[in-house]
């Protein structure tokens, strides 16, 4: 049996980093950046007001509340290039700073002292001091020209998307998603929600938790299919897969010692080279990791609903990470608040709740119902807990390894209110 950390070292050494692909900035929400992205212009582009009120010259003195001026002009977001005198300026929100003027007075600090025929202000006294440059937001006060605004190996979010499209970046360079196949075996399952279970038939839930967990690490899952117990009909999905182009291959049951677990068999009929089969783990130990004869990666992890996800998070998107050019993932290490069971001779990935307390402190908490077949403990979940094979009696406070639940979700601890 494969201990975990050479298994994962075995997986990694299969893996390729993917190209590049130049897509639609609009587009790249959630993709792994290929290479750095330089702002092409100053943002704001232009100095700009970020108060409704009067633009005014004040150089490096400040203006004195009393100081009277003319009103020569208006300028409202959206109009062009102005040049500014010795009077002030009316001015919105967003609007160009006349040339020449460089500070805000805003409205409720003036008194308008003249109006003309159409409401107009023609004549202002300041209320209060003005100084030099307040309310103005000035030309490359965000993000000047040149500056790097995102970094290779970043995950675009919609902060990096708005400020793309802020700046008139089009388009962006980002690693090409691993495509991956999902394969669901076993005779006794319904795929159709709206069919009646049969004596011996379960729902298909593996699909639905596999194909979101794949999508939300960066994966771009190209075929799905169940199929029954037969290895003539699981071979032609393995072949319908790679049709497909699929470079990774995930596919839950018929991995254990049982009279239909024909997968490891057919693998090899395929001319597939199998790295490992079985795994010092819990939940999930019969798992089993191949290269196929075109060097697509093939997952064949146990049926079990826990199982399945303790396969794919731990083992299948370490592969993803590595193809999307990440580095390895770092755990946090958090104190445990609940028992963590005895110990086994086997790394164990135990369904948690990551919390924080009224002070601000993380802790773990490990759940109940942590058997491999249950699936309502992934829904009260937040994380996983992961202890080693040797850890021996975890004690409470003990420090723990704590994983999110994927590895570009990051971590979201509960808020515990006391």
């Amino acid at each position: 049996m494969t201990a975990y950390f050479q298994a994962l070292d075995t997986i990694v050494g299969q893996c390729t980093p993917l190209p590049a692909e130049r897509i639609p900035a609009s587009d790249s929400l959630g993709r792994i950046l290929a290479s750095a992205v330089l702002s092409p212009e100053d943002l704001p582009p232009f100095a700009n007001s970020a108060m409704d009120g009067f633009a005014l010259y004040a150089g490096t003195q400040t203006l004195a509340a009393g100081t009277e001026f003319t009103v020569e002009g208006s300028c409202a977001a959206g109009d062009g290039q102005v040049r500014g005198g010795d009077g002030a300026w009316e001015i919105m929100t967003g609007a160009r700073m006349p040339d020449g003027l460089d500070t805000i007075v805003p409205v409720e600090q003036v008194d308008v002292l003249q109006h003309d025929a159409q409401g107009q202000a023609q004549r202002i006294r300041l209320k209060a001091e003005v100084r030099p440059d307040q309310h103005l937001r000035k030309r490359g006060e965000d993000v000047q020209r040149g500056e790097q605004v995102a970094a290779p190996g970043q995950m675009l979010r919609a902060a990096h998307l708005a400020l793309l499209a802020a700046l008139g970046v089009a388009a962006v360079d980002v690693v090409r998603q691993p495509r991956v196949a999902v394969i669901n075996t076993g005779r006794e399952l319904v795929t159709d929600p709206a069919q009646a279970l049969q004596p011996g038939q379960i729902r298909e839930s593996n699909s639905p938790l596999l194909a979101a967990q794949l999508a939300a690490a960066g994966a771009d899952v190209v075929w799905q299919q169940v199929v029954g117990d037969e290895p003539q009909e699981f071979k032609a999905a393995v072949q319908a897969a790679l049709a497909a182009g699929a470079e990774v291959l995930v596919s839950t049951g018929a991995v254990s010692m049982g009279r239909y677990d024909f997968v490891p068999d057919t693998l090899r009929a395929l001319g597939a080279r199998i790295h490992f089969h079985k795994v010092r783990i819990r939940p999930g130990k019969p798992l089993l990791f191949a290269t196929l004869p075109g060097g697509q990666l093939y997952f064949g992890l146990p049926g079990n609903p826990a199982s399945s996800a303790v396969g794919l998070r731990f083992f299948v998107e370490p592969a993803l990470r590595r193809m999307l050019g990440l580095a390895p993932e770092q755990p946090l290490r958090v104190p445990l608040t609940t028992p963590a069971g005895k110990p086994v001779p086997l790394r164990r990935f135990l369904k948690a709740r990551l919390t924080c307390d009224g002070q601000g402190q993380l802790q773990a908490q490990v759940l109940s119902g942590q058997e491999s077949f249950k699936i309502a403990p992934l829904l009260r979940s937040n994380a996983w807990v992961a202890i080693d094979e040797d850890a021996g009696a975890v004690p409470l406070g003990a420090l723990v390894e704590v994983h999110a639940t994927g590895h570009l979700q990051g971590l979201q601890p509960e808020l515990l209110l006391e």
